[in-house]
Parts: C-alpha cells; sequence; structure tokens
C-alpha cells in the first residue's frame, strides 16, 4: 500500500476528487429514510483516505471552494430572506433564532463542561447542529487566533473530528424528533392536524396523502345544445357562473367562422365553444353537461408555459385566491410556486411573497401580460454575471476582514466567510427589485453549493484523518454525549416555545424546527408522516435564518471558547 500512500501525497488534487467520489456513493446509502449525505458522506471519505496518507491540503484551495459555496447559499436563499422577515411568516422566524441561540448557549455550556479546546467546540457545534458550512467559518477563525501554527493545525483537524462523531445523532435526532418525539410531547395526531390546516388555507385532498390545489391545464370543445343554460348568455355571465372552477371561454366556431372570445358575444345554440379549464373540472363539471368535439382548428391556441419572479410590491402579500379574481388573470392558471428552493402547496388562502417564483400557464398574451404585473419572466440562461460574482465575494471577504466584535479579552473579526456570505444574501435580494442584476444559471449556483462544500469538507477530512483516532481518545465518549444534549436541547426548548408562546400551528411548527436546523430531511419526514406537503409553509421562512445564524455560529463559539482558555 505504500505505492498508494506516495501516488495520493504527489497527487492532493485527485484524493480530493476520490473523496468526493466516495462520500457521495456514502452518502446515498439509505437506512430507511436517514442518509448522511454527500457533505458528511466526503468529510468520512476524506477521514478515512486519511489512514493512508498524511495528503497536503492547500489552505487557499479550501478558502476559495468555501466562499463560492457560501455566496451561492447567500445568493439561493436572499430572495426570501428579507421577505421572511416582513411577512405572516415571522414566527417561524422568531422560532429559528430562539433554537439556534439556544444551540450556540447550549454548545458553549458543554464545552466548558468538557474542556473541550475550540478546535472540538466548533466541531461539536457543527455536527449537533448539523450546520457544515460552521466548520469552514471556524477554521477561519481559528487560523485568526494568536496561537502558535502547530496548535492551529491541530484545533483545525479537531474541527472535523468532532463534527464527524457529533454528526449521525445530530441529523437522527432531527429527524425523529420532527416527525415522532415532538408530536408526542404535543399530544398531536399529525394526520388530523395536516388536514385541518389544509381546511383552513382552502386546499382539497384529491387522494388519500396526497394534498391538491389548481391541477395541470387543459382546453377543449364543447356544442352547446339547444337547452343548454348557457345558450344566449354572454361570455362574461357564463364565466361568472362557473367562477370557482375558473372555465374560461378562449374561441367560438360559429359556421364556418373562428371568434376570439369577447365578454359581450353572446353564445348560441350549435356553436362549439374551446373551454379552459383544468382536467379535472373540465371532466367533472362539462363532461356530463355537454357534447365534447374534436375541433382542432378551434384548439389550436399558442399556450404558454413560464416562471416567473414576483417582484411587484403591489402583487406580493395578496392570496391566491384574491389574485385569480383579477382582470387580467382570466384565462390565466398557476401551476406551482417555489419558495426558497422548496415548492409550496397551491390553495386559495396561501400568500404570495416577493422573491416567489410562479410558474404561469394560459394563452401566450395572458401569461405575458401577467408577467408584466407580477414580476419579470425567469428566462433560462446559460452565462453566469462573474463582475458580480468576483466583485461580491472580494467586497464581502473585505468587509468581514474590517467588521470586528470583542470577545473576551480579544477582537474577532466578522471573517470573510461571513462577509461573503451576507453580500451573497444582499445580491440574491436585489434580484428581487432588479431582475436582470448579477444573472448566475441555477446549474451554476448548484455547482457552487454542492461541489464547493462538499470539497472543502473533503480536505477538512484527508486534513483530520491522520489524527482522528488520537483525537477521538483525547475528546473521549464525553464528546458524544455531549453532541446529543447540544442536538435536542434547541429542539425542546423551540417545540415549547413555539407551542405556547407562539402559539403556532403545530404542523407550521415542527416544519419551522426543521428549517431552523435546515434539515430538509425533517421536514420531508413531517410530510410523509402528515401525508401532507403542508409543512413546507413552516420550513421556508426558518431555514434562511438557520442557515445565516448556524454558519456565524462558526466563528462565534471559536471567540468564545479561545477567549475564556
Amino acid at each position: 500500500m505504500v505505492w498508494v500512500e506516495h501516488f495520493l501525497i504527489k497527487y492532493p488534487e485527485l484524493a480530493v476528487f476520490l473523496a468526493i467520489s466516495i462520500g457521495y456513493l456514502i452518502g446515498g446509502i439509505k437506512f430507511g429514510t436517514f442518509s448522511l449525505g454527500p457533505v458528511t458522506g466526503s468529510l468520512f471519505a476524506g477521514i478515512f483516505i486519511g489512514q493512508f496518507a498524511e495528503v497536503p491540503v492547500s489552505g487557499m484551495a479550501k478558502s476559495f471552494l468555501f466562499l463560492l459555496f457560501l455566496f451561492g447559499i447567500g445568493y439561493s436563499v436572499g430572495p426570501q430572506f428579507l421577505q421572511a422577515l416582513k411577512r405572516d411568516g415571522i414566527k417561524p422566524v422568531l422560532l429559528a433564532v430562539v433554537v439556534c441561540v439556544t444551540g450556540l448557549l447550549t454548545a458553549v455550556v458543554v464545552a466548558k463542561l468538557l474542556g473541550l479546546d475550540p478546535g472540538f467546540a466548533a466541531g461539536l457545534l457543527s455536527g449537533a447542529l448539523t450546520e457544515s458550512p460552521a466548520m469552514g467559518t471556524a477554521t477561519e477563525a481559528i487560523n485568526a487566533l494568536p496561537l502558535p501554527e502547530a496548535d492551529r493545525v491541530r484545533f483545525v483537524a479537531h474541527v472535523a473530528v468532532a463534527d464527524a462523531l457529533c454528526y449521525v445523532f445530530g441529523a437522527v435526532g432531527v429527524i425523529l424528533f420532527c416527525s415522532v418525539v415532538g408530536p408526542k410531547l404535543l399530544g398531536i395526531d399529525l394526520v388530523a392536524e395536516a388536514l385541518n390546516l389544509e381546511k383552513e388555507f382552502g386546499m382539497t385532498r384529491k387522494a388519500v396523502g396526497v394534498a391538491s390545489a389548481w391541477h395541470r391545464f387543459e382546453m377543449r370543445a364543447y356544442r352547446i345544445a339547444e337547452n343548454a343554460p348557457i345558450a344566449g348568455v354572454s361570455i362574461a355571465d357564463a364565466e361568472a357562473r362557473f367562477r370557482g372552477n375558473r372555465l374560461f371561454v378562449q374561441r367560438i366556431r360559429r359556421g364556418d367562422s373562428i371568434l376570439e372570445a369577447a365578454p359581450e358575444i353572446l353564445m348560441r345554440p350549435g356553436d362549439i365553444v374551446a373551454v379552459s379549464g383544468t382536467r379535472q373540472t373540465l371532466v367533472d363539471v362539462l363532461g356530463p353537461r355537454a357534447e365534447e368535439v374534436e375541433d382542432r382548428e378551434l384548439l389550436d391556441v399558442p399556450i404558454s408555459v413560464s416562471d416567473v419572479l414576483l417582484a411587484n410590491r403591489e402583487v406580493a402579500g395578496r392570496s391566491i385566491e384574491d389574485l385569480a379574481n383579477e382582470g387580467w388573470a382570466r384565462s390565466l392558471y398557476l401551476r406551482t410556486v417555489t419558495r426558497g428552493g422548496q415548492e409550496i402547496p397551491l390553495a386559495p388562502g396561501i400568500t404570495l411573497d416577493r422573491g416567489d417564483i410562479l410558474r404561469l400557464v394560459g394563452p401566450e398574451a395572458v401569461v405575458s401580460n401577467a408577467a408584466k404585473r407580477i414580476g419579470v419572466v425567469v428566462a433560462p440562461t446559460t452565462t453566469t454575471d462573474f463582475f458580480v460574482l468576483g466583485l461580491a465575494i472580494f467586497l464581502g471577504g473585505l468587509v468581514g476582514v474590517l467588521v470586528t466584535f470583542p470577545i473576551g479579552n480579544m477582537r474577532i473579526s466578522l471573517s470573510t466567510s461571513v462577509g461573503t456570505l451576507l453580500l451573497g444574501l444582499l445580491v440574491g435580494h436585489l434580484r428581487t427589485h432588479f431582475p436582470l442584476f448579477g444573472r448566475i444559471p441555477d446549474a451554476a449556483v448548484s455547482l457552487m453549493t454542492a461541489l464547493g462544500l462538499a470539497a472543502f469538507v473533503a480536505m477538512t477530512g484527508l486534513h483530520a484523518g491522520p489524527v482522528f483516532t488520537s483525537a477521538i481518545a483525547e475528546a473521549g465518549i464525553g464528546l458524544l454525549f455531549g453532541g446529543m444534549i447540544v442536538t435536542i436541547m434547541p429542539m425542546i426548548v423551540g417545540l415549547y416555545f413555539g407551542r405556547y408562546i407562539l402559539r403556532m400551528n403545530p404542523i407550521l411548527l415542527l416544519g419551522g424546527l426543521a428549517g431552523a436546523q435546515t434539515m430538509t430531511a425533517a421536514m420531508a419526514a413531517v410530510q410523509d408522516r402528515s401525508g401532507s406537503t403542508v409543512a413546507v409553509l413552516g420550513y421556508t421562512p426558518a431555514v434562511p435564518i438557520g442557515h445565516i445564524m448556524l454558519t456565524t455560529w462558526g466563528t462565534v463559539i471559536v471567540g468564545i471558547v479561545a477567549g475564556s482558555n
């Protein structure tokens, strides 16, 4: 095996790619509904490879990849961050703040009781609270400490060791707490609570375990019979009779002529009308009442499907039902709403916010007009604005270096990591005002966040690998149990604070707890056990707060522990 060691040491970049590959393989293995995920998998893979070779790790490469990741995260959550602070989702935001602060305080207390060094303390926090980016901010803070180089290198290695030791229970603990323990402590039936919340928002179940709103758009042609109720009625009056079903007349065939729909046109017996609506509505409402006709020419209406970024203040804050009654929404259908990267359930009572991505379906002219009123069409792009990307990371790092705050007898800088995260947040937010500013394709953002963090964590694991066994022996079993306390305490405090102080709906509360811990798998577990997607409405306002605060805590806990030693 000597040749393997020499090869990995000579070509460290290949060792990183090997760690990422093995990490994604490990991370994809499922134990029931639980999996480590690619980031933690890459950490374990790096530690494993580090057992065979002391692979040299470039500090600059680690920082470069981590800053790309942080900018990508900030850019992604930016459109929703400030909106989360303003809208009626303020309760999940307050919940996230309490959970994150409790997590930090608990980690500090446990670190002091166990006598942990700054590296072990930071890894305890990042692993137990399942926020791997905190490893990066902690690493930067450790490297800035006025300590001998050997101590800084050892502390950085300890970050990865403690994170690896505490992460598994951190992830499993949050998933089980949100989906099993939390509901039992609250004494609720998840399925019943989800049904009640869906009714409150105006959602209806079409099948067991499926929450549904407006379905896929279709257009069909029907012949008006002599005795039809709409014969002799204007298009406007006929559509008003089916307002709740959102059925719209698009065109009329009268003899050999095709007429474009206008509100004042009277429909006559023998006319063939092209009607748009959801497939289920057309089948259930018109199917039994009218004769369906195959008329390709009549149905040949240009239909557009567009993703629109909601940026108009006059539209933001209004419910789907309210907007559906606008004149410009005639013949318009809402297929999906994506908020903070998560698709949220559709229902008449759901409120839309700036930064939401709306997928609209309807006649081309209608969609184009609606898009202008709502915001701007998010057209696919393959070009990255590297000017904004590079300048934002530079300015963010500069701000992070210049801004300092006192901890004990030291002054700790905000750090280039946190500064970059905040500038990414700002650029992402500015997109809701200037949609063409700083455009980065979704695929590019995904690569920055996924590869950036996985590679950074893999290199951290490679660095920690050679000292992993000795570090575990030094930390002892107390670190593992301490991590369990750090995982559970914020969940318990957040559960009772959210239920009895904020008086949150239990489903939104559990989704908010998952968001505060940035644990998407926990939110998915709540959805699975409740048979409803509605928990995501509590998750989306909380998750950007969780990302910002928990990532920053890496810097803070290093400063607190180092300052008290």
